[in-house]
């Protein structure tokens, strides 16, 4: 039988209370800049033995560029805006997937999250892309799991199929109808 964490997404309260009442949390900073990296070695010191840390994978990874979304980012970052996100197989994206490992090391992360927005439609462009990504993907001994948005969820075959394929978990909203029935999600 599995074990029940219970958690948050990102702080909702101060730290220690997170730390004091909760099992987890999901990291969400990480998503929009994950080079804090003294920060989240200061968190693991901070949570008491059994605490568990997941964390967002770095929007560079895995969104396009959005003026208003991009704006929280707190350095610069190299090249061309336009050759992040959406798992695209070039070294712009790579060098924010060892940004995004760094962070998880410094966590102790024990899953990576991939969210993708609603506009990485399930094309074969990008079931093609998400394969390859997850091919390639150093994990660092993490496990990865994928949050789909929009129409990935019409197809659960699909989704099961590159779960299974990529030895990954599907992860969504069940309170958003993100959860297919008849399979084995987490």
């Amino acid at each position: 039988m599995g074990r029940i964490i219970v958690g948050t997404c990102g702080f909702q309260k101060a730290r220690r209370l997170h730390y004091q009442n909760l099992d987890g949390v999901e990291v969400q900073q990480t998503f929009y800049d994950p080079r804090g990296i003294e920060t989240f070695t200061r968190w693991r010191r901070e949570a008491p033995e059994g605490f568990i840390f997941t964390m967002k994978a770095w929007m560079l990874v895995t969104h396009k560029y959005n003026r208003k979304l991009w704006s929280r980012l707190k350095d610069e970052i190299p090249g061309d805006k336009e050759e992040y996100g959406f798992f695209n197989d070039n070294p712009r994206v790579w060098w924010a997937w060892e940004k995004t490992l760094e962070a998880a090391e410094a966590l102790e992360a024990e899953v990576i999250v991939l969210q993708s927005p609603a506009s990485f439609k399930p094309t074969k462009e990008n079931i093609d892309k998400i394969n390859k990504f997850l091919e390639k993907a150093p994990r660092g001994g993490r496990r990865l799991a994928w949050e789909p948005r929009g129409e990935w969820w019409l197809s659960a075959d699909l989704l099961e199929k590159i779960a299974s394929k990529h030895n990954i978990l599907i992860v969504g909203d069940p309170l958003k109808d993100r959860t297919p029935l008849g399979a084995e999600w987490y």
